[in-house]
């Protein structure tokens, strides 16, 4: 019975989303198209669709005269969007939830998908989670809290939810469920009791292209995930969680997923941490890992080349962001808004 009521709803909430009137881009070429917005170590991700619909993942860090909803909105006008169809609101850290006040004073949201209520009390995360609320509670945007297996009604690519509120899938997506010969070789660690291990992770799905985005799932977190079996299978892209901070990216996960091409969004003095520079570089089989920002802390020794950083330190902060361009096919092209060159990649066989 439960199971008959939570599909009639997610039907229902299905229904309505999509009669929303929406935001539609110029008309596509058939392909998606990301845009890795540098919020200096924080997180904002777009995704448009080639039937002009958009995701936003998280929205930057508050402040700062409202530079990452400009960065935002530069990204999304580049798309051809008037506004955002989806916001996504990975968890309540002021580096994914806290530039939400400022973006929807300039760009129109059609809805805020979360995590549900806040579970890190405390004086770092209570001003602006109770931001956030101020604007559902204007009720110029709707709220949405999915559970585990959801997925989000975006036409033109397929959204699961495979973690949210602490909560992992409990049975293996299509065409994964192997035994994780990784999993013995990543330590096991404590129990992470913040916002981090709450992160609303999806499984973005684009024709025959897989794209990954655990927010700032901690290592604790990613193990449910993809041990003793991995639930989530082999993926293409890597949207390095936690910003490439040592708290995330076990081998057990990152190793697991094998995926063709990681993105790091860290800033020059967030994420980018050494030992996570290290563990994505070694994945087996990893062709390329790009950088929103050289990390200072991984230096000369654990950056990635220098045509893969959009931000690099001799040059003044610009915000250069990271694109993709996908086609139904798998195959894809990543461009390095700094220096304008383009990588492509032929979907794995």
């Amino acid at each position: 019975m439960k199971s008959m009521i939570k599909a009639v709803l997610c039907l229902l909430v299905a229904g309505f989303l999509l009669s929303l009137p929406g935001y539609a881009a110029t008309p596509s070429d058939g392909k998606l198209r990301v845009w890795f917005i540098d919020v200096e170590g924080g997180q904002a991700t777009l995704f448009v669709t080639p039937e002009g619909k958009s995701l936003l993942i998280d929205t930057g860090w508050p402040g700062n005269d409202g530079r990452d909803a400009d960065r935002i909105v530069a990204a999304a006008h580049e798309a051809g969007l008037t506004g955002i169809d989806e916001v996504l609101i990975t968890h309540y850290h002021m580096d994914h939830v806290g530039g939400v006040p400022q973006l929807v004073k300039r760009i129109p949201v059609g809805i805020f998908v979360d995590h549900g209520p806040l579970r890190e009390l405390g004086p770092e995360t209570d001003g602006i989670y109770a931001d956030y609320k101020k604007v559902l509670a204007a009720g110029e945007a709707k709220e949405l809290t999915p559970t585990p297996g959801d997925q989000l009604p975006i036409a033109g690519m397929k959204v699961t939810v495979v973690e949210t509120d602490g909560h992992p899938i409990l049975q293996p997506l299509p065409g994964a469920g192997e035994t994780n010969n990784y999993c013995a070789q990543s330590e096991i660690r404590e129990a992470d009791q913040t916002e981090n291990s709450r992160s609303l992770g999806t499984l973005i799905e684009f024709g025959k292209l897989r794209i990954l985005d655990l927010g700032d799932l901690t290592w604790d977190k990613e193990r449910t995930l993809v041990c003793p079996v991995n639930r989530l299978g082999r993926i293409d892209v890597l949207i390095v969680s936690h910003h490439g901070w040592m708290q995330s990216s076990s081998p057990a996960l990152v190793d697991g997923v094998h995926p063709q091409v990681a993105i790091m969004d860290n800033g020059a003095k967030k994420g980018g941490s050494l030992p996570t520079l290290k563990t994505v570089r070694e994945i087996p089989g990893l062709e390329a890992l790009w950088q929103l920002h050289y990390s200072e802390e991984g230096g000369a020794a654990g950056n990635t080349a220098a045509g893969y950083i959009a931000n690099v330190t001799d040059k003044p902060d610009a915000g250069y962001m990271i694109r993709l361009v996908a086609s139904p096919d798998g195959s894809y092209t990543v461009e390095n808004g700094r220096t304008g060159e383009k990588k492509s990649y032929i979907l794995r066989k």
